[in-house]
């Protein structure tokens, strides 16, 4: 059974809020950064940057995270796969916005964020998801969310990009 949680509008005009959301309360785009975490974090940290910089009339600076290696339960997995991490600036001082697209037990940004300081001390971690579905396991909450749903154990939420899926939704499905 599935049920569309956002269609393709509903998720422009998210990440349009959600690309306001930061300049407000950042003050504007001065030592701010976006960091996508893999797969579609990425993505969606791109069209957010590409508002900012049509907003503020400037480049935002934006990196890619793989946070493979920092997870808690990478000896558990068979063959991990690593992919690259791109980040193109220092993020020592920089206002650093993480972005990825369901937040549920707060495991993937704790991992994002042990990646990031071992790249450098920024002035601020910040976190912005398209989806928050509740149940954390860890004490982390989205500075900046597109939507809040809490889903129950068995309902999976499933964020669905053009860039990859060929359209934009996010969809709840239950697995009875």
């Amino acid at each position: 059974m599935e049920r569309v949680l956002l269609d393709e509008k509903a998720l422009e005009r998210s990440i349009i809020r959600i690309a306001h959301e930061i300049l407000e309360k950042n003050q504007g785009s001065k030592n701010l950064s976006l960091i996508g975490i893999r797969t579609r974090g990425i993505f969606l940290a791109k069209r957010i940057c590409e508002k900012i910089s049509r907003i503020e009339n400037r480049e935002m600076p934006m990196g890619i995270l793989d946070i493979t290696m920092y997870r808690d339960d990478i000896a558990t997995l068979k063959a991990p796969e690593v992919k690259k991490t791109d980040i193109p600036f220092t993020v020592n001082g920089m206002t650093i916005v993480l972005v990825d697209d369901v937040l549920h037990t707060g495991r993937t940004t704790r991992a994002a964020i042990d990646a990031i300081m071992d790249l450098g001390r920024p002035a601020r971690i910040q976190l912005a998801v398209l989806v928050d579905r509740g149940s954390r396991e860890l004490p982390i909450q989205p500075d900046y969310t597109g939507i809040f749903y809490t889903a129950a154990p068995e309902e999976e939420i499933s964020v669905k990009l053009r860039e990859i899926d060929g359209k934009d939704e996010v969809v709840l499905s239950t697995s009875l």
